[in-house]
């Protein structure tokens, strides 16, 4: 099995599906394999001004009981033609080796919790490189993250994300060997996600089961 975990770093509500992303890998470690890309959001998902962002921050915020609220302070207009740096320097780290969460996490956690400016390019390779160490290099990094190929790998996982006619961010496709499929858009707790999961892993058990013990289909 598989689930793939569409998101854009700068998102509030992608920050706070963060703890049950971690939680289903923990759960399900060796039985599902798990990937994230990034999903753009388009112009008109960004807010227009600070004032705007803080109150998206206080409505996601009360909406999952949050002690804190985000914090605002990344916040520059996005210029058209323009998009923050943030998913591109997470995306382009994988192309040294850090292909699990731990630079995208820290661009968030710079952004939403410290109010770094994580859209601008600069700050944002500081920040994946101090989380990165000595295994990252900020000058090649940047150098990636400007890239033709980094363009083209994100408006690729962008497209596949619409291809699954949803919009929202968080989103979450579970897909298994039997070809079965399950897409969920928006929600950021994990008791729906772990009961399909819990569901399809049994299918795929059973239809393994029988397989041991009657083969496979008759050919004609």
């Amino acid at each position: 099995m598989k689930v793939t975990y569409f998101l854009e770093v700068t998102s509030s509500w992608c920050f706070w599906s963060e703890p049950t992303w971690a939680e289903l890998k923990r759960r399900y470690e060796g039985r599902v394999a798990f990937d994230w890309k990034i999903a753009k959001m388009q112009p008109g998902d960004w807010p227009v001004s600070r004032e705007q962002c803080e109150w998206f921050y206080r409505r996601s915020g009360t909406v999952v009981r949050s002690p804190f609220m985000l914090n605002s302070g990344w916040f520059e207009p996005v210029k058209p033609g323009e998009y923050p740096a943030a998913s591109y320097v997470a995306e382009a780290a994988k192309d040294f080796g850090f292909i699990g969460d731990e630079i995208r996490l820290a661009l968030s956690h710079a952004g939403e919790r410290d109010g770094e400016k994580t859209g601008r390019m600069e700050v944002a390779v500081a920040v994946a490189a101090r989380t990165g160490g000595k295994k990252l290099n900020a000058k090649k990094l940047r150098a990636a993250a400007e890239s033709k190929a980094i363009a083209a790998r994100i408006e690729a996982s962008t497209q596949e994300f619409f291809s699954h006619q949803i919009n929202q961010r968080p989103a979450f496709v579970l897909t298994d060997d039997i070809g079965d499929k399950a897409v969920f858009s928006g929600l950021v707790k994990i008791e729906p996600l772990a009961a399909t999961l819990d569901a399809m892993l049994a299918d795929v058990a059973a239809y393994a089961s029988f397989k041991a013990h009657f083969g496979g289909p008759p050919t004609s």
